[in-house]
């Protein structure tokens, strides 16, 4: 998928549960700020970080991984570092329904990661910030 303005606001728009990859309880972070910004606009945001689990952020249950969830999810927003991304391929793949969409925040790419996604169906935004794009496409209260 090319990132351009009409894809990214495709994505936005088939876009109402976001499972986000690494969320994180410090508000001073990204992997915090961002979700809470999607939370604050509608969005049912659902946390995965096993260092959390059990936590609450967002009005939800913190999970431990991608397989806990147990619903469907419509985008899975990634913060976690690049060499990390490989070994969340299976278990993003097993999600079913698979989601629509996986976003990497800025800073997060694997070029052989991506394909796979693509190859599976699945659109992926690399480069470019959920909130940052949410701010200039599609922000209002849902």
């Amino acid at each position: 998928m090319t990132e351009d303005g009409s894809q990214i606001t495709q994505v936005l728009a088939a876009t109402r549960c976001i499972a986000v990859l690494g969320a994180h309880p410090e508000p001073s972070r990204a992997a915090f700020y961002v979700p809470e910004h999607m939370h604050a606009h509608g969005y049912r945001v659902l946390p995965v970080n096993p260092a959390y689990a059990g936590r609450e952020l967002f009005g939800e249950r913190v999970r431990g991984s991608l397989a806990e969830l147990g619903e469907p999810v419509d985008l899975v927003n990634v913060f976690r570092r690049s060499e990390a991304l490989a070994g969340h391929l299976p278990e993003i793949l097993a999600l079913a329904p698979r989601p629509r969409a996986v976003w990497l925040q800025l800073g997060i790419r694997d070029d052989a990661f991506a394909a796979a996604l693509r190859a599976a169906g699945i659109a992926v935004v690399e480069g470019h910030c959920l909130m940052v794009e949410h701010r200039r496409y599609a922000a209002r209260p849902r």
